[in-house]
């Protein structure tokens, strides 16, 4: 499919069109792209999608974006071409299941990560804070730059670690938000990391200068595991989730990890229909060093700004307790849904594993069909 030059209003196509979306000033890398993706999902193969744009690197990039998904960019009309350029707007038709379009991929089953059950007391989950500097779209905790920090105090963390550790805990998990942009986040893993090895989990783009350089190197390479985000071998499913310019820095975060001797466990996060565009994720893990298990890819679920993946309820999901500042969830990924509440305060640590426990035995006692297992690690 040629990329396409801008044609005046009276060469407007006329084809019928089954569905508009006015894109304003947003590129490619801020959040377009997942907003024409949800909406080409509404629309039937052969349809076309009218996008209305201010932004003129639309132009230039919504093209590969198309060729990428198997659909046809149809035309471009620039509605002021006789003065200043733009707006523009572009009709684009949904991929044909029966056409196979040069350069379409249909996208494949994803085989993801599995494991076993945790038996409840030895994995825990906290949350360091709930502020970040991305707003991935699927985020299921809803962290943003903008988001409430909702601070863990080093004390709690460190007293949930001690209980953890006394109760026979093994897996100690650390998340946000992104934990690096926790002010206390050095004495925060060093206190927990005393009691139990930790697993931190970062998107790896804040560490690499400067205080935050200072307390990545501070850590215990025998006592802390980094688990770093990456979604894509190449930068464009990664970068259309967390924005232009994440998935290289993401790369730079690995490397630097890796050569400061931490072992580094790498995940990926997308929805069936997105494996096309994930490339050859796992060769290019193996190229960079990440043993097999420590690869891993895991779906969307449908919490916190994801509008759609794995469902997370009492009934589908094995628990795995998590603690935030203020309160205690059945499961990391269902940290906004009030339904998933055990407890209005984190501690003390026996009474959230005993309600986990509770309820584990009462579904089992009605019979329950059995839950699947939501692996984050």
């Amino acid at each position: 499919m040629p990329e396409l030059t801008a044609l005046p209003p009276r060469d407007a196509p006329t084809r019928p069109v089954a569905l508009e979306y006015d894109g304003g000033d947003q590129d490619c890398g801020s959040g377009l792209l997942l907003a024409i993706t949800s909406r080409m999902r509404r629309i039937d193969e052969g349809a076309v999608l009218l996008l209305h744009t201010n932004e003129g690197s639309v132009l230039a990039d919504l093209p590969a974006w198309a060729r990428l998904a198997g659909h046809d960019l149809l035309a471009v009309v620039d509605d002021t071409a006789d003065t200043a350029p733009g707006p523009w707007r572009l009709w684009i038709e949904r991929g044909r299941s029966t056409s196979g379009g040069a350069g379409r991929t249909t996208a494949p089953d994803v085989e993801y990560s599995s494991a076993a059950p945790a038996t409840v007391g030895t994995r825990l989950w906290l949350y360091s804070n709930f502020h970040c500097n991305l707003a991935c779209a699927y985020c299921c905790a809803a962290s943003s730059p903008r988001a409430d920090p909702r601070l863990m105090s080093v004390e709690t963390a460190a007293s949930a670690a001690e209980q953890f550790a006394l109760q026979g805990g093994r897996e100690l998990l650390i998340t946000g938000g992104e934990p690096f942009l926790h002010p206390d986040l050095g004495a925060l893993v060093a206190r927990t990391a005393e009691h139990v090895p930790v697993t931190l989990l970062t998107n790896a783009m804040v560490y690499g200068r400067g205080r935050r350089r200072e307390v990545l190197e501070s850590f215990d390479r025998d006592r802390v595991t980094l688990q770093i985000s990456l979604d894509s071998a190449g930068p464009q499913l990664h970068d259309r989730q967390r924005g232009a310019g994440s998935h290289q820095r993401a790369l730079e975060g690995i490397q630097l990890a890796r050569e400061l001797g931490f072992r580094v466990r790498v995940a990926a996060t997308y929805l069936p229909e997105d494996a096309p565009a994930a490339g050859d994720l796992l060769g290019t893990l193996a190229a960079l060093g990440i043993a097999e298990a420590d690869r891993l890819i895991r779906p969307v679920a449908q919490e916190g700004y994801a509008e759609q993946g794995v469902e997370i309820t009492l009934d589908s999901i094995e628990p795995e307790p998590t603690l935030t500042a203020d309160g205690a969830w059945w499961h990391p990924v269902g940290v906004t849904n009030r339904h998933l509440r055990v407890a209005d305060a984190p501690l003390p640590l026996q009474h959230v594993l005993d309600v986990v426990r509770d309820v584990v035995d009462v579904q089992a006692a009605n019979g329950s069909q059995g839950r699947a297992v939501f692996r984050c690690t």
